[in-house]
């Protein structure tokens, strides 16, 4: 889709509660560290690779994902891998676990979107309980509402979809791969392995 990058901006969800998650462990480890410098330096040795394993794991499962559209693809940023999600491709959106993109290339979840529990929907207005444009009286999931991490991802990427499709931009459109473009993200499991390893190595060793 040549040309149409200009046309649609580049928007990107990030979970305010997941990305809080995260500062509060990272916060938490910190200060932990610091508590335990004036214990002397075997229980440095003992803890602070751990504490570092903590903060890395809140970094990279709750702050780095993220659900990014833009006018090729969908990126679904997940801990170990991004998905670049083709346009074309896409045949549903679903909500009912985590937002989750029916393609014919495989399911795509996105991490950083997950469902909500079922006391929300209690909670929701009358009007907050229909996607836009869905017929009257069509009831959706907890997890479709725009207040809900899954359902606000959701929003982002079906209205860009509905956009791309009145523009006339997947009439007829082919895809291109065989299989879902996969991005691994290989320091991030390098920095889990190293993390662990020194972690049980320095436990060992003092």
């Amino acid at each position: 889709m040549s040309g149409v990058s200009d046309s649609f901006r580049v928007e990107t969800f990030r979970p305010a509660f997941g990305r809080a998650l995260a500062a509060t462990l990272m916060v938490i480890c910190a200060f932990a560290a610091l508590g335990v410098v004036g214990a002397g330096g075997d229980m440095v040795l003992r803890v602070w690779p751990w504490l570092a394993l903590i903060a890395f794991f809140g970094w990279a499962a709750y702050w780095r994902p993220l659900v990014e559209v833009d006018a090729a693809d969908v990126h679904v940023v997940n801990v170990f891998r991004t998905f670049d999600v083709p346009w074309p491709a896409i045949e549903g959106i679903d909500t009912r676990w985590a937002l989750t993109l029916n393609t014919r290339l495989g399911n795509v979840k996105a991490w950083a979107a997950p469902a909500p529990g079922r006391q929300l929907m209690r909670r929701a207005r009358p009007e907050d309980q229909r996607l836009p444009g869905a017929a009257r009286g069509d009831m959706v999931r907890p997890s479709d509402l725009s207040q809900t991490e899954s359902g606000a991802a959701a929003l982002i990427v079906r209205q860009r979809w509905a956009q791309l499709r009145k523009a006339g931009y997947l009439d007829d459109a082919k895809v291109e791969f065989d299989r879902m473009p996969v991005r691994w993200h290989y320091g991030v499991i390098a920095g889990f392995a190293v993390l662990a390893a020194l972690a049980v190595y320095c436990t060992w060793l003092a």
